[in-house]
């Protein structure tokens, strides 16, 4: 186990563990785009919002990565984007500190097959991206998930 999680205080690390199975979500985005092999670009996002930053800054200091910000309308999130952040620094402390929740359990366990895939350039094929893609369709599923594109948008032949 890496040094830095060996410090993360246990009641700290299960309490933002908690506070996350209610609260954050994790996400892979689909983006049209020229350039991209297969015309699309993928993005992995961890993110949490809320009204109060007090846990949202205890996320940002116990993990070492990711970044605050601040809505017009005052809620505040904390989102994680760089891949080797999530890799060696979300996943291994989520890993740690487990979720409860069945829901936090599945997403967090198909978001993180999703980053070993990419971790294993398997995106860059056609199989592994219909693959990710087939993941992709069981992350986050029931109401209030929204996605501007899907499996049966991305034509892979």
């Amino acid at each position: 186990m890496e040094q830095w999680l060996k410090q993360v205080p246990s009641e700290i690390g299960y309490y933002l563990s908690g506070f996350v199975d209610g609260e954050g979500s994790f996400n892979l985005s689909v983006r049209k785009g020229e350039g991209y092999r297969y015309g699309w670009q993928l993005g992995l996002s961890f993110n949490v919002s809320q009204r109060d930053n007090t846990n949202l800054f205890l996320l940002k200091r116990y993990l070492g990565c990711g970044r605050l910000k601040t809505r017009k309308d005052g809620v505040h999130s904390f989102v994680v984007e760089n891949f080797n952040s999530l890799k060696g620094r979300v996943i291994p402390f989520f890993k740690r500190f487990n979720f409860l929740s069945s829901r936090t359990k599945t997403n967090f366990s198909i978001f993180t097959k999703i980053v070993k895939l990419m971790d294993e350039k398997k995106h860059l094929t056609s199989e592994g991206l219909k693959e990710i893609l087939e993941l992709r369709e069981k992350l986050n599923e029931g109401r209030g998930r929204k996605q501007k594109y899907n499996l049966k948008d991305v034509n892979l032949t």
